[in-house]
């Protein structure tokens, strides 16, 4: 099995890459912009049809607040970037919110906005895979019924991309990337410039029926638009990306990747706007159809270019392909940020140490294969259906945003305190306001999701993050613990006043002459041969074989009433360290091990499989489990390879 295993992985991973290959990763703009600029500008996919499907609720009256929702929305974003270009300056080595967060509230908050960045990446993969195939399913209808399975073997595909260590070059990314801006853009000017000329454009869900066409109060369209702006204000993910990946950017790089902010979110807003402004004025609409609940129309970049260009596929496939196409790369990002910042967190004792080491790929294969199984799982649960799995995703990013901007207010008032030149002074004033718009922004909205958004999962996330956090608050004091307990004392370390060596007999055979050799060559204080009486013929006949043989080591015999093997070995054992607490004792128990081959003809090739591992070594196991947790006692495993090992010298040359 173990081979078979070893073959499955080969052909799956790959064969393993030596240590050298690892090299950084240091970009220009040029290159570093685009494979950064996936995540935020992947939201332009789905971040306006939050707005308007929020708003469809009400009815065709509120769909004239879109334009209103949009701008609040693209002022959050304003806010957002413009204290993530501070950000990167003052934060230069990357960490992300994290790093920050850690930093200037202490290790609590730290955790707190690290389980919101495990939800964060983990959503970012289920959304941007779920986006991705309901982008396909425009061109290709007939994927409709599978999309949610489609869209995990998407997430299943990019896991194995990503532990074969392959990597998205720059020029890929920056294609996509551009082709996908590129796409939107020419979809946002050709239909405002129609709709400027007096085009009729009217999206195919314009003339739908409302879902509710009831009235509303003031005070209820107020808390829908409300809603929706908190809805879209998804479209702001991806902006922290740059501060997890500063190190991607060549020196100086707190200023590049400023300037790599300033550029995706302005492109990002722009877009945004667009794409509300031109869905106001086409009617289009992103509700459930009536009558097929659980079914939701094309999406509403699907929706605008089939309206704007008049349904025809040589401008309709290279946007939603494009768009299809950023938005698996922006999964495709999340597998490679998300390894990297587990490793930190193992680092920092907040996850397993396993999530630390690198796998065969040179890459942080546990990390991956964790996002890919939370990911997949999420996506079949919610179905493909991006706006199921949003009010967990605006929880998880808008959580760990609040509290980074909020640090960044602290860090800067820790700046102006030591701080004495005036134009450095003034520079500080102004991020630290920028950080405090962006805190209050980001705040309004997490407090908006939690109270409005509960019947779509916003609850779920404060679940998951809770729970995350109590995860590694254990994980951390666990280690912590650890790390006191074997913390060497003061002094030189008291050494084991004598070692007695404790040789388990069931019989006068091979391994056990093995096993008397191995604990007379670790030159014992005093070495035992001990056996357990559960039937007194069988007994006799070993102590009888025992004088026969002349073995030159004592044989203690223990009773056993009740025929338990492991119970007397474990007491005689105890009883030993009693007597003498600073002394060692060290058991010698054999271990068969299933061959592959054959010696001497006494095993035919094959004979053994992994199968017959299970009818050895159980009583072995059982002692082990149980001597494993007494203080001063060493438990050494002697295996015996069955049709491969070689027999021992004779004793007389070992126990003269």
């Amino acid at each position: 099995m173990t081979r078979s295993m070893s073959v499955f992985k080969r052909l799956l991973v790959g064969e393993p890459f030596a240590s050298g290959r690892q090299s950084s990763l240091v970009l220009s703009k040029r290159y570093a912009i685009p494979l950064l600029a996936v995540n935020p500008i992947s939201s332009i996919a789905y971040a306006p049809e939050q707005v308007f499907l929020v708003l469809g609720v009400a009815g065709t009256a509120a769909y004239a607040y879109s334009v209103t929702t949009g701008v609040a929305v693209a002022l959050v974003m304003v806010a957002v970037i413009a204290s993530y270009r501070y950000t990167v300056q003052a934060y230069p080595g990357g960490g992300g919110d994290y790093r920050v967060v850690a930093a200037n509230f202490g290790p609590g908050a730290g955790r707190l906005a690290a389980a919101a960045l495990v939800l964060d990446y983990i959503l970012t993969v289920a959304v941007s895979a779920s986006a991705a195939v309901a982008a396909l399913s425009v061109l290709l209808p007939g994927i409709s019924a599978w999309r949610e399975w489609i869209a995990a073997a998407a997430i299943a595909l990019l896991a194995a991309y990503n532990l074969r260590g392959l990597r998205v070059s720059g020029h890929v990314a920056a294609a996509v990337t551009l082709a996908f801006v590129t796409g939107i853009a020419a979809l946002v000017v050709v239909g405002l410039v129609r709709a400027g000329a007096g085009d009729d454009l009217t999206a195919p869900s314009a003339n739908e029926t409302a879902a509710d066409d009831r009235e509303w109060t003031s005070a209820a369209l107020f808390l829908l638009c409300a809603r929706a702006f908190a809805a879209g204000s998804v479209a702001v993910t991806g902006i922290e990306t740059f501060t997890t990946r500063v190190r991607f950017f060549r020196p100086p790089r707190g200023r590049n990747a400023a300037a790599a902010i300033t550029v995706v979110g302005g492109a990002t807003v722009a877009l945004f706007t667009g794409i509300v402004v031109l869905a106001h004025q086409t009617g289009a609409r992103a509700a459930a159809e009536p009558g097929a609940a659980g079914y939701l129309q094309h999406p509403l970049i699907g929706q605008l270019a089939d309206t704007v260009f008049d349904s025809s596929p040589a401008a309709v496939w290279p946007i939603m392909l494009a768009t299809a196409g950023v938005l698996l790369l922006a999964a495709n990002t999340a597998f490679v940020g998300f390894p990297q910042l587990a490793s930190i967190f193992a680092e920092d004792s907040l996850l397993p140490r396993q999530l630390h080491k690198r796998g065969d790929r040179l890459v942080y294969s546990n990390g991956i294969l964790i996002l890919a199984v939370a990911a997949a799982i999420l996506v079949v649960l919610f179905g493909v259906a991006t706006n199921g799995l949003m009010g967990l995703y605006i929880v998880g990013v808008f959580l760990s945003m609040v509290l980074a901007h909020a640090a960044m207010v602290r860090h800067w008032r820790r700046v102006l305190d030591v701080e004495r030149d005036p134009a450095r002074r003034s520079r500080a004033t102004r991020a630290r306001l920028t950080a405090l718009a962006a805190a209050l922004a980001c705040a309004v909205v997490l407090v908006i999701v939690a109270l409005t958004d509960y019947r779509r999962g916003s609850w779920i996330a404060v679940l998951i993050i809770g729970g995350c956090y109590l995860l590694m608050l254990f994980i951390a004091r666990h280690y912590a613990a650890v790390r006191a307990e074997l913390e060497l004392p003061p002094g030189r370390p008291r050494l084991p006043a004598r070692n007695h060596a404790i040789v388990l007999v069931s019989s006068v055979s091979l391994p056990l002459m093995r096993m008397l050799s191995y604990a007379k060559a670790t030159r014992p204080d005093t070495v035992t041969a001990l056996t357990v009486n559960v039937d007194a013929a069988a007994s006799r006949q070993l102590l009888a074989e025992w004088e026969r043989r002349s073995i030159k080591v004592p044989l203690t015999v223990v009773d056993s009433p009740y025929r338990e093997i492991t119970g007397p070995i474990v007491d005689y054992v105890k009883a030993r360290r009693a007597d003498a607490p600073r002394d060692v004792v060290t058991v010698y128990l054999p271990e068969y091990v299933v061959g592959q081959g054959h010696q001497k003809g006494r095993l035919s090739r094959g004979y053994f499989n992994w199968s017959t591992s299970l009818l050895h070594n159980q009583t072995t196991k059982a002692i082990r489990r149980q001597l494993k947790y007494e203080p001063g006692v060493m438990v050494c495993i002697v295996p015996w390879i069955l049709g491969e090992s070689t027999e021992p010298p004779p004793l007389r040359r070992v126990f003269k």
